[in-house]
Order: C-alpha cells, then structure tokens, then sequence
C-alpha cells in the first residue's frame, strides 16, 4: 500500500507554535530585507524510499520555522512592502480524489485561514505567477544548493526577467539570516524541547531496564521506539544508535545488528522529535547492570568531563570553552589511570577525536555558526545545545593496554543556556554508576 506523502496532525509532530510566532519570525526576516527585496523559500520535496514508495514526509527546517506549514509541493514567497498583503504561499489546491486516498489538504483557503497566508496561489500555476511578483525586486533573497531542481526553476526565471528594464540583479543567500534567528529559542520553542527531552527520558529509561545479556541490538532499539511511536512521534529525531562491546568505539554506527554480552557496555544514543523539534540524549551502562573496575573508572572519568563541560556553559562564556574543560579533564585522567602513558599524545588524539557538543533545535545538529568573526562564538540565553564528551578505545588499539581495549563511552545531555547559567534540560535521566546499576535489567 501506498503510504500518505501529505502529513497528518499526531500528538508528536502536530501544531506545537502559535500563528502568531511565525508571523513574528516573518516580520524580523522582512524588515531586514527591505522593500526591494523578494525572500523565496521552498518546502523539501517528497523523497523517494524505494520504486513508488515514499519516505514519511517532513519538512524543510527553515521553510517550517517560518511557515508552520506542514504540506509538501509548496513555496513561501514574501515581498516587503507589498500592499496587497507580504506573505504569499503557493501549495496544493483541494483535490477529491487525492485527499479521499491520503487525507485532507489545507488548500488555498487553509494556507491563508490556518496558516496566515496574506494570499495564496496554486503551486501548479507558480511558474506563470511568481516571476510577475518579482518584477521591480532588484534583490532576491533564496539559498542556492538545497534543492537543484527547485534551483533549476529559480534560474529559469531569473532568465525570463533579465530581458525587463529592472530585473532581480542581486542574489543573496537566506541560510544566514534565517540560522541566526533559529540560534535563539524563543520560549514556545524551549517548551517544544523540553517535551522532546521528556519522551526521550521514558524510552531511555525503557530501555535500560529491558536491558540483558544476550538481546540483539536492535531489540534495545525497538524498546525506544515504542515509547517513541505510543507517544505519536512518527519517527525519533535521528537513527537510534545501539551499540554494544566494541561497537561503541564508533561514534556514528547505526547498524544496531549485534549482540548484547556481559561484561561488556552498551552506548545508546536517542533522541525524540516532538513537534519537529529534536532531543539528543545519550547514556552508557553495563549490559549486566554491573560496571567492571576498569569501566567504572573510564565512566566516571567521562561523567566528570561532563561536569566540568557543563560547568563552562553559561553567557559570555566562549563556545568552545565546554569542550576544552571536558578535554583537559580527559586527558588528565587518561594519563592518571595510566591508560595512556607519557609521550601517548597521538593515542590521547585518536580516543577522544569527537566534538563535545552541537546546537539543539529543528536540526539535530542544528543550524548557525560556531564562530563569529573568526572567533569562537560567545554563547547566550535562549541557545540550546548538546554536552556530550566521550572516550572511545577500539578493540584493536594497540597504544593502551588490553584491559581498556573495546570500550566506548559517550554521556551526553541536552542543556539551555539561561540568564543565569545554564539547565540541564535532560537531568532526569539516570547518569551516575550507581543510578543506572539500580535501573539496568530491572525490568520496571
């Protein structure tokens, strides 16, 4: 059967801001502008899973965050100064046939009654529409390289309005201005998070307490997705990763084919989406609910990074400033428990040769830059971020002694920057050894 590409609301993925927010975030994009501008945003294409089966569709991040418009097949077009109305939306016209196989549209009257819309068009007529609408706009405002075949489009119109007196001769790129604005969350945004965290929390917990020896990975997996999908979240904000052994020395493995052993630790690394907006949360413990005396000792030398990374997050503080407490910690400790001997700067590179965080939103890895005029950026209130440091000693690594070989250790949590200092938006999450020994394989 062929699934819906149109979304449908759930508890998970429905409404989450206000019309009035988007509309705020429209009216800061605008004035920036000016009104010779013209601002041009596309929603992501229906992508293709296999023959003429579809992904689940979501939508394009920026194109969301300034629309909450959900549907695919449509263009967000804003035209400062514009008397008839500024925000224009092209998207798919009510059509029987279509919405009785796959559900209700918004239409043209639910772009502009739902969704705030000045005045709405059909995306079938927008090749004959909006190249009129960018006549006398000497600057277009669009991101090249998202999309080609919409690139494609915006090129052939460009060209057909090169041949009137005062065509668009200037092309400027969105992704700036708009990844600025989504650096800062607002208060509806946090809120958002905030519950992604809180699902996020229950399939962690889930899935620590079915944890036993002898289950594949990816039987772990499906514990968090059904916390995930019971809670109406189509999908989790990124591929689980289960990783158990030596599995966990890689920070990106998504396999989740491999067996659970005793004596050995399990990385999970999970994360809900909750109204598009992502949570990245990840623990490691024993799969037999018992650290051994060397994993106790790297897992506390992590847990300790951490604190001190976390330590470091708060305004005026320098972006970097979180990882390099984290690496001095790890590196001390390293050489302290004799897990890396003098002069083993190269072993030291390659166990914790992973970034200690990332910005948190409607990406997971989400949007704006991490340097500012060459610097590091200074971190402020309203940015959302990831503290995760890691140690990660492959099996074959020849530079420790065997004892440590095959353990890989990340601890990572979701934190809001704040006037003050900083929340711990994932606190709630067993962390320290004696936590998650009381959980793991308690069946509760």
């Amino acid at each position: 059967m062929r699934r819906d590409a149109s979304s449908t609301d759930r508890s998970g993925r429905g409404p989450s801001i206000e019309r009035r927010e988007y509309a705020r975030r429209r009216r800061r994009l605008i004035e920036e502008a000016g009104e010779d501008c013209a601002i041009i945003v596309p929603a992501a294409p229906i992508a293709r899973r296999n023959r003429d089966i579809e992904y689940p569709y979501r939508p394009d991040s920026d194109f969301f965050y300034l629309t909450g418009f959900p549907e695919p097949d449509s263009v967000a077009l804003m035209l400062p100064g514009r008397s008839a109305g500024e925000y224009l939306l092209f998207c798919r016209e009510h059509e029987p046939y279509e919405e009785r196989m796959h559900g209700p549209r918004a239409g043209l009257d639910g772009a502009c009654d739902r969704y705030g819309a000045d005045d709405a068009f059909p995306i079938d007529d927008i090749d004959e529409i909006l190249p009129r609408l960018l006549e006398d706009r000497p600057r277009i405002w669009y991101s090249m390289g998202e999309y080609p075949a919409f690139d494609a489009r915006m090129l052939g119109w460009l060209e057909r309005l090169r041949t009137r007196p005062a065509d668009p001769s200037e092309l400027v790129d969105l992704h700036y201005r708009v990844h600025e604005m989504r650096l800062y969350k607002s208060q509806a945004e946090v809120r958002m998070i905030r519950r992604a965290v809180e699902l996020t929390a229950g399939a962690h917990r889930r899935a620590m307490a079915a944890c036993r020896p002898g289950l594949a990975e990816y039987e772990v997996e499906a514990e968090i997705l059904y916390v995930l999908h019971r809670a109406g979240c189509r999908s989790p904000a990124y591929p689980c990763i289960v990783a158990a052994g030596g599995n966990a020395c890689r920070p990106h493995y998504t396999a989740n084919a491999g067996t659970l052993r005793d004596g050995e630790l399990v990385l999970v690394d999970a994360g809900a989406e909750y109204g598009f907006y992502a949570a990245d949360v990840t623990r490691t413990w024993p799969v037999g609910g018992r650290f051994s005396e060397a994993q106790r000792s790297l897992y506390e030398l992590v847990l300790d990074a951490q604190r001190a990374a976390i330590g470091e997050v708060r305004p005026g503080r320098s972006w970097q400033a979180p990882h390099a407490a984290a690496a001095e910690v790890l590196t001390e400790g390293l050489f302290s428990l004799g897990v890396v001997r003098a002069g083993g700067n190269d072993v030291m590179n390659r166990l914790c040769a992973y970034p200690t965080g990332h910005w948190l939103g409607l990406d997971v890895h989400d949007v704006a830059d991490y340097r500012v005029g060459g610097e590091p950026r200074e971190l402020e209130p309203g940015m959302v971020m990831t503290v995760e440091p890691g140690l990660y000693i492959d099996p074959e690594e020849s530079g420790v002694a065997s004892r440590w070989r095959g353990i890989g250790i990340r601890v990572e949590d979701v934190v809001l920057v704040t006037r003050d200092g900083v929340e711990v938006l994932s606190s709630s999450i067993p962390k320290s050894a004696e936590d998650l020994e009381k959980v793991v394989g308690s069946g509760a």
